[in-house]
């Protein structure tokens, strides 16, 4: 800025030749800097003005909109304080192929309590033992009497149980919001669905976990809070797995059986619309594992991929189906059945006299191990092998529950020519229902692997080829002999649902080493209608004894096959299946066409 001097000598030396007073000039030039300093400021400041104007506009503007903007939205309560609120809560629901509720989330509530803030500590206890008996005395006096400023009562209390601790009116009792998780069937596919279970917990707020079956495997996408509103769909039929629980159930009693399994599996895509596995449990009352007890005696083993168990003469079938489809037997082709076997120190023999020789058919409807062993020899160790692995017979099943990722079938590792025989047959090897139910799929869908599954799914889900369509067909109808004239005959057929399957029981083995003599597993595998096969059902009895006659049978032919059939009886027309059923003579109308 350009500054003009108080006494310029352009005006000093012309006004001292006119004698005027050179000061006045100063005093002149003076009021003029003063002067514009005083416009300079004023500028200034009418700027600052404007500046400030501006801004309280804006932010009048930005608080009146917000107000507006709340004013027109629904009031909505917080769900957790900001000390919990990184806890996920959310979580998504599980529901059946036809979209009914199989898990949810309940808003509940949990107590806890501020020892320090108890009015009257003594009375208090004694007022929650009375609404929660199952609360340990000792243990509750200590923490509501002691030094602690905060301590968990109960992770969850129903609403009258919230209101009756309401009742007590101390205020050192508080509650906290969170979510459980629910249940709505009970029991039904308890073992299927696993259970969940607190995790990191805050005062209002718990994070839900799953720790078995579907709950734990699915457990990041049904926390993730993106699937809120994509609820996991299961391949289970909510009603087909209630009818199998309750026939199982009732065929467990009347067979006086320890144990019990079953799964109802589509041919084509390897869905499991039902599995169920007995005892069972309530997921919303999850119980607790007894380390002192064997696990298969747990209501929470899962006897469906758990029990691994040698499943007898059911794996006739695929030692002659594996025959067949290689071009070594025919079903009308005869085989040696003398008797014994003799391997070393080892027989192998059969229940009953049945000839110098049997057909191929013949052996699976009379259940022959000495028949099929001689056609395993045909077929070879290596062979054999290689044809149970395409089943998927010798790994674990992929099988969308936690627990089954880690059953392995039971088998020799030095897979000598004796191995070969007595796997040919259902001994020597172990596995589950669901691997039975897998491969005896393979052979009603005319010869494709399929992966069993709990997903819904949309068409079939067939794999590779393992067997001809010819040798498949063939297999189903040696199957379907069982039912008609072998080893299933007495209760195995249903009317208007041609069923074909294969009976086995096998002897129990003991933890010790050896066989009890008067335990077995009894297994029925069964596939309907055999003509054009839907589904494969399993059915299968730890140690059964039927003591309806005269004397106690174990024989799977007594013991599961009735059990089986019932379960056709009751789900076939529930899955769409119409009964093919020849009209009768109506009495007293005769038929004729035009």
């Amino acid at each position: 800025m350009t500054r003009t001097p108080l006494r310029p000598l352009a005006r000093i030396l012309p006004a001292r030749e006119r004698g005027e007073n050179p000061d006045d000039i100063q005093r002149e030039n003076l009021r003029q800097r003063q002067a514009d300093e005083r416009d300079r400021q004023r500028v200034r400041a009418e700027g600052r003005l404007v500046v400030l104007g501006v801004f309280f506009f804006c932010a009048f503007v930005t608080v009146g909109a917000r107000m507006g903007v709340l004013a027109m939205t629904e009031a909505e309560e917080p769900v957790a304080s900001a000390a919990s609120a990184r806890i996920a809560m959310q979580r998504a629901d599980i529901l059946d192929r036809k979209g009914r509720v199989l898990a949810t989330n309940l808003e509940t509530y949990s107590l806890y309590a501020h020892p320090q803030q108890l009015v009257n500590a003594s009375e208090a206890i004694e007022e929650l033992l009375k609404i929660f008996p199952d609360l340990d005395r000792e243990k509750l006096t200590k923490v509501l009497t002691g030094k602690r400023k905060f301590v968990w009562i109960k992770p969850r209390i129903s609403p009258e149980q919230r209101q009756a601790v309401h009742d007590i009116g101390d205020p050192g009792l508080l509650f906290g919001r969170r979510e459980m998780r629910l249940y709505p069937n009970g029991p039904i596919a308890a073992h299927l669905l696993g259970g969940a279970s607190f995790g990191k917990q805050g005062v209002n707020a718990a994070e839900v976990v799953g720790v078995a079956g579907v709950e734990k495997n699915f457990d990041d996408y049904l926390r993730d809070p993106g699937n809120a509103d994509a609820p996991l769909v299961l391949s289970v039929d909510l009603t087909i797995q209630a009818v199998l629980e309750r026939v199982l159930d009732a065929g467990q009693r009347l067979m006086h059986a320890k144990g019990a399994a079953a799964v109802l599996m589509d041919v084509h895509t390897g869905e499991v619309v039902a599995a169920a596995s007995l005892p069972d449990f309530d997921p919303n009352d999850r119980p607790q594992l007894d380390p002192t007890r064997p696990a298969e005696d747990s209501p929470l083993f899962n006897r469906v991929v758990q029990g691994v168990y040698e499943l007898g003469s059911t794996f006739k079938i695929f030692t002659m189906s594996q025959a067949i489809d290689m071009g070594l037997v025919t079903p009308e082709t005869e085989v040696d059945t003398r008797g014994p076997i003799r391997f070393g120190r080892f027989a192998i023999n059969d229940s009953h006299r049945y000839g110098a020789t049997m057909t191929v058919d013949k052996i699976i409807t009379k259940s022959s191990n000495v028949g099929t062993a001689r056609v395993a020899q045909m077929i070879g160790g290596a062979r054999q092998k290689e044809f149970l692995e395409g089943l998927g017979l010798l790994e674990p099943t992929p099988f969308e529950i936690a627990e089954a990722s880690g059953v392995r079938p039971l088998y020799p590792q030095n897979w000598s020519e004796l191995s070969t025989m007595t796997i040919s047959y259902g001994h020597g090897i172990s596995t589950s229902p669901l691997h039975l139910a897998t491969a005896y799929a393979t052979i009603a869908n005319g010869g494709y692997a399929v992966s069993p599954t709990l997903l819904r799914k949309t068409g079939p889900q067939h794999g590779p080829r393992v067997i001809s369509d010819r040798a498949a067909a063939d297999a189903r109808m040696m199957l379907r002999h069982v039912v008609t004239d072998g080893t299933a005959r007495r209760f195995g057929d249903v009317p208007g649902y041609a069923v074909a399957g294969k009976t086995g029981t096998a002897d129990k083995p003991k933890p010790t080493g050896g066989y009890y003599e008067d335990k077995v597993v009894a297994t029925f595998a069964s596939m309907f209608p055999v003509n054009d096969p839907k589904y494969v059902l399993v059915v299968s009895l730890d140690e059964p004894t039927e003591t309806v006659g005269l004397e106690q049978r174990r024989e799977a032919g007594w013991t599961a096959v009735p059990v089986a059939a019932e379960v056709i009886v009751r789900v076939a027309p529930l899955l769409g299946l119409r009964p093919d059923v020849e009209p009768g003579q109506m009495a007293g109308i005769s038929l004729t066409a035009n």
